[in-house]
């Protein structure tokens, strides 16, 4: 029991003649450390709230205004043009305590504060308006115009320097409403090539009925939002697409992020989470006092930074009807699970964080612990994977967590900075295993379905070979802002922290830390029935999850750039032309796009699947068709999906504006036929793309091996396919493919390689032409080459779709957007 003499900070002895007190001079240092670190950082976040309060002015400039009206005291310019005569004339004051001069001064300083705050308010609302224009999007790659040019200047001029996380948040304009005239112009051009002509006559009739009968009342009500609410989508989208969904979140909503592809610092398991939670820590630190740049496209544009404010100490709370977010402030402890025991380890001592050899000592500890877990403890956390419709998770949590140890246990797991799993199974990409991307994809996804804690912002998972990975719960932010965090981390974790030659951390041990506490349970006969319910509705759906990995060494962006074109637009029409020759049909496609340009923006839908992409597919499907033609029409259905992405990430998209209107109209109850049969069609393929955002912080020219393998998600329909990709560096594009094994369309003979017949390495047997065969981007005959940049070669298309074949796509919504989107919100 040393550890508990340890934890004693004072004794005290009661005698006749008095209290005798001994006190810990270790621990009242500790205390002394503590409470002046938190008032210093108190002083630097409220620095740092200052300044990016006044951006992008500075406190500085306040006293060159003050000085300059100072200076007109003396001298006969007067700039106020008399309203510091006039607010001297009018201050309150006794002659015995002010003077005149005094009155003079005082107000001198009291109109440079008004002009200064003025002149901070026009800056912002100057950049503002700058920042709304996005003509420079829809301008070609490498070919800027002299508006744009002149733009860009004034919005470098105003955006000041050396800003922080938060300097732009109010600058940054609102996400416009579209027109109705315009959405539904553009839905019906979105589903056009997917009906026949009856369905679609069908629906040009109801959209023409909706527009003439209840859309101007539904619009009104959304400007109406859209004027008090900073962002007219987020909190709707927020509550009604994830917090109200009643189905598990394991697999349907939240998504994975996995390590390093190649290299991995240490195999110490104990030893990576030490390095990797202290990175998370030195972020969060920044996180917390503001001090992150703040994300620019084209390096000046600057993106709204909101979703990260709850990155951290963060969780999902359960509901009967719907589910609450919870965020808390400066947790300075972690909840880790290992073999199904929670222990609680401090973060801090001293004042400052536990350096990463202090948390390998305590993580190594937790390792070598042998107890076995209390009655019901074992797959507690099953409850945050089951089923969330029929409330079990919410009444056992009001029914047995709301009291006693349970609720003191709970609390500290939902308080905590994040949750740490210490894995006893390893995983990992393995090239001598190819399938080896599958099985470590499963397991950051659902794992044993009761070792991750589904319900907090996310779960850091350690493996015994030195791997790590993390799973996300998806209702607090999206893959873009995880991912900032994730680049940070690995990069200091390799570059900054580092390892000794043994594999451990780099520094001392401190041996005299306390030793990490489990949390302590009384779980009821009751309760337990319920989280093995859980636990059997939660492994039912991962036992039905098939994953396929692949990573695409062939060619990657370098080669599509020197192609002139988008490597997005690339992979969409290449995932048509796959889809189409698997199915025989075409289907509505999601590609998510981000919104961040806008306060408060998070997603907008691109529909891949547009008559250009379906020209181009029968194109590629027909022996008639010549190369020239093919190419033509690539090119033109790639324009297309490049000015759909542009119009979705400036606010002009089509799907989450008829979701918001829908919305309004269940709240009016006012029934809309056309509303009703948008949201309630299938989404049969979801794509997203996993971005790299800090190239920065690696230089992959220099550390080839330094890449990652992106992340990805589940699948939502029972006979759907999820897909996410992630174009790394020049040569290399992974792929993250879902389904389930119950679709007989999705599952693939085990006597093949490869684990359903949905993806890779199939050879078509359709006419091929020749491999070296390229064609100019202009000429009508074909020649030999090897792709400059004038140079299209159509092969590639073919070769990519040979490494990516879908057989069958059924009805699928992306990660997060379970089954119609309709139906999950008709409880309003």
């Amino acid at each position: 029991m040393a550890e508990a003499h340890q934890a004693v900070g004072f004794q005290f002895t009661v005698r006749p003649d008095g209290v005798e007190l001994k006190l810990s001079q270790e621990v009242i240092k500790n205390i002394y450390l503590s409470g002046l670190t938190a008032w210093k950082k108190r002083a630097i976040q409220f620095k740092n709230g200052v300044l990016a309060g006044v951006y992008p002015a500075s406190p500085s400039s306040w006293l060159i205004v003050v000085i300059a009206m100072m200076s007109s005291l003396y001298t006969r310019v007067d700039p106020s043009l008399g309203m510091i005569e006039a607010m001297k004339e009018n201050l309150p004051y006794s002659r015995d305590c002010m003077s005149v001069q005094t009155r003079a001064v005082l107000s001198a300083i009291l109109f440079a504060t008004g002009l200064w705050l003025f002149l901070i308010y026009l800056l912002r609302y100057t950049l503002k308006a700058l920042l709304s224009y996005h003509g420079w999007i829809f301008e070609s790659h490498g070919k800027m115009s002299t508006s744009t040019k002149v733009w860009l200047t004034l919005v470098k001029m105003f955006s000041g320097r050396r800003p922080l996380l938060y300097s732009f948040q109010a600058s940054l304009p609102r996400l416009p409403v579209p027109s109705v005239d315009d959405t539904i112009h553009r839905y019906l051009e979105s589903v056009r090539p997917l009906l026949v002509s009856d369905e679609y006559d069908q629906m040009v009739t109801l959209a023409k009925e909706f527009k003439d009968s209840k859309a101007a009342q539904l619009q009104r009500y959304l400007i109406l939002k859209s004027w008090w609410a900073t962002n007219y989508v987020s909190d709707w989208w927020e509550e009604y697409i994830y917090l109200r969904s009643r189905s598990p979140i394991m697999v349907n909503s939240n998504f994975y992020i996995m390590d390093l592809l190649y290299i991995t610092p240490t195999h110490r398991q104990a030893a990576r989470a030490g390095n990797m939670v202290h990175a998370m820590l030195q972020y969060r630190r920044k996180l917390e006092r503001g001090e992150h740049a703040p994300l620019r496209a084209l390096g000046t544009v600057p993106m709204c930074s909101t979703q990260m404010e709850r990155m951290f100490n963060t969780t999902r709370l359960p509901g009967i009807e719907t589910d609450a977010v919870l965020h808390l402030t400066d947790r300075k402890h972690l909840i880790v699970y290992h073999k199904g025991r929670f222990f609680q380890v401090w973060l801090y001592t001293g004042g400052r964080h536990l350096l990463p050899s202090e948390l390998e000592l305590q993580f190594q500890r937790i390792l070598n612990d042998t107890s076995e877990p209390q009655q019901g403890e074992l797959k507690l956390a099953a409850l945050t994977a089951g089923n969330r419709h029929g409330i079990p998770w919410a009444r056992a949590r009001s029914k047995y967590f709301s009291q006693g140890l349970n609720k003191v246990s709970l609390d500290a797991i939902e308080s905590a900075a994040f949750f740490l799993t210490l894995d006893d199974e390893p995983q990992g990409y393995d090239q001598a295993r190819p399938r080896s991307l599958d099985s470590y994809a499963k397991s950051l996804l659902h794992g044993k379905c009761y070792d991750r804690w589904f319900d907090k912002s996310f779960t850091l998972i350690s493996y015994p070979n030195g791997k790590m990975g993390i799973n996300v719960e998806h209702s607090w932010a999206d893959a873009p802002i995880v991912g900032h965090m994730w680049e940070y981390v690995l990069s200091t974790d390799c570059f900054h922290l580092g390892y000794t030659e043994e594999g451990h951390c780099k520094g001392d041990v401190n041996k005299g830390l306390p030793y990490p506490s489990r949390l302590q349970w009384q779980i009821p006969v009751e309760c337990k029935s319920i989280i093995e319910a859980s636990y059997v509705s939660a492994k039912r759906i991962a036992d039905d999850v098939d994953f396929y990995g692949c990573l695409f060494h062939e060619f990657g962006k370098g080669l599509i750039k020197k192609c002139r074109t988008s490597p997005d637009a690339f992979i969409q029409m290449a995932l048509q032309l796959a889809q189409f020759r698997d199915q025989g049909l075409f289907c509505l496609t999601y590609e998510s796009s981000m919104t961040r340009m806008f306060r408060d923006g998070r997603t907008e839908t691109v529909r891949s699947c547009t008559s250009e992409a379906v020209a181009f597919v029968k194109a590629m499907e027909s022996a008639d068709s010549t190369n020239a033609q093919r190419l033509a029409l690539f090119r033109k259905a790639a324009d297309k999906h490049q000015n759909m992405y542009r119009l979705a990430m400036t606010g002009s998209g089509i799907d989450r504006h008829l979701l918001c209107l829908y919305i309004i109209s269940k709240y009016l109850n006012v029934d809309s036929p056309f509303l009703k049969k948008v949201l309630s069609e299938p989404w049969r393929l979801s794509t997203s793309q996993t971005p790299q955002q800090q190239l920065n912080l690696v230089d992959i020219k220099k550390f080839p091996k330094y890449v990652g393998a992106g992340g990805g998600f589940g699948p939502v329909a029972d006979d759907g396919y999820g897909v996410s990709y992630i174009i790394v560096g020049e040569n290399l594009i992974t792929f993250h493919i879902s389904s389930k094994f119950s679709c007989p369309h999705t599952v693939q003979p085990r006597e093949r390689n490869h684990p359903f017949t949905s993806v890779f390495c199939y050879r078509s047997n359709l006419s091929r032409v020749d491999q070296n065969f390229s064609i100019s981007a202009t000429a009508k005959t074909p020649r030999k080459s090897k792709c400059p940049e004038d140079i299209w070669d159509i092969n590639r298309v073919y070769r990519i779709v040979d490494h990516f074949r879908i057989n069958h796509v059924g009805h699928h919504t992306p990660a997060g957007k379970h089954l119609h989107i309709w139906q999950k919100i008709t409880s309003i």
